[in-house]
């Protein structure tokens, strides 16, 4: 590779964590199974069969968590940082990264046992903060940003 060629800057892909939707899989099967179990051995012989599905609506909680995490994308390529969010219909944010004036991580004392948090993006301008939630490693994506919107170049 001759010396003034350089290699492309992969893009960078942010979504929320999905670790709020392991944990809530985790927590809506537990009560499922114990609804289940209570509903098996308390159940009379006239009681509705269909009544046994009626716990299954607690699984749509982190369904509905997950599909809420797959409509929200943040992707920095080249020198613009585009946010996305909506399902049947999307709104589009892009902003420039020489544009970026300050990036601030928020994190709680349960955020950092789990490494999560907040990116809050500052930049000249009307509107001028995006805060990306609940994504993993903050401060390493936003270290990232900032970079980026500095040099160019990714340091990860």
């Amino acid at each position: 590779m001759a010396a003034s060629e350089e290699e492309p800057v992969p893009d960078l892909i942010i979504r929320p964590t999905m670790k709020f939707v392991y944990a809530g899989a985790v927590l809506a099967a537990i009560v499922f199974i114990g609804l289940e179990v209570a509903w098996f051995s308390t159940r009379g012989p006239d009681a509705p069969g269909w009544t046994a599905a009626v716990p299954a609506l607690i699984l749509l909680w982190p369904a509905a968590r997950w599909v809420r995490r797959q409509c929200t994308k943040t992707t920095v390529s080249g020198d613009r940082l585009r946010y996305e969010v909506g399902l049947a219909s999307r709104s589009t944010r892009t902003i420039q990264l020489s544009k970026i004036q300050d990036v601030r991580v928020d994190q709680g004392a349960i955020d950092r046992l789990w490494d999560v948090g907040n990116i809050s993006i500052e930049t000249a301008g009307e509107t001028s903060r995006l805060t990306l939630t609940h994504v993993d490693s903050p401060q390493r994506l936003a270290d990232e940003i900032m970079t980026r919107a500095q040099h160019g170049t990714p340091a990860i």
